[in-house]
């Protein structure tokens, strides 16, 4: 396996195996033979996995046809068996899923008091202190919550990048931090 940290991408071998070029310089840098060869794992007897990719994409013009494009027809291609059809056909799937799917929101904070109000009742029994983080969008909408630190019965510490690490990750316009007191006092 090739170590990201000893090899830089200049350097990295013509031969790569499409997975190995995926770990070390991202799955945006490789093309669409190698992401498709990654898929599917492997070739035939006859045939590498790269040859079979290339016959794929060579079959199918355009990515825009595999939207469509039956498992019966994906069998035609040599190489490519009825699992493999298959396995792609849910990859396919999958995709458009994620393509149509929205960034979850857990509800719209109009106050301060009604964010504490909803705190309090979630933090109320806990016996640790827990530092929560509440990531929202532009429009103020909850699209995280998590609990970034748990500490002792009376303190809590959590370092800024824990919590920024997050805001940045999900895109987050603004955030909230708030905890517990276990020991009652405020």
């Amino acid at each position: 396996m090739i170590k990201e940290e000893k090899l830089f991408i200049r350097e990295m071998p013509e031969d790569c195996l499409p997975r190995e070029r995926l770990e070390v310089v991202g799955e945006k840098a490789l093309s669409n033979q190698e992401l498709l060869a990654i898929l599917l794992r492997t070739g035939s007897k006859s045939t590498n996995v790269m040859e079979v990719a290339s016959k794929f994409l060579n079959y199918f013009h355009h990515l825009y046809e595999l939207k469509n494009a039956t498992i019966t027809e994906m069998m035609e291609i040599k190489g490519i068996g009825r699992i493999k059809a298959i396995e792609l056909r849910a990859a396919i799937e999958f995709g458009y899923r994620i393509q149509q799917s929205t960034q979850m929101k857990l509800g719209k904070v109009s106050s301060s008091y009604q964010i504490a109000q909803n705190l309090m009742y979630e933090l109320q029994d806990f016996q640790q202190e827990h530092l929560v983080c509440l990531y929202l969008n532009t429009k103020n909408e909850v699209i995280k919550q998590e609990t970034v630190f748990k500490g002792s019965l009376n303190q809590s510490v959590a370092h800024p990048r824990e919590i920024f690490r997050s805001a940045v990750k999900y895109s987050a316009a603004r955030l909230i931090l708030a905890h517990n007191h276990p020991s009652g006092t405020y």
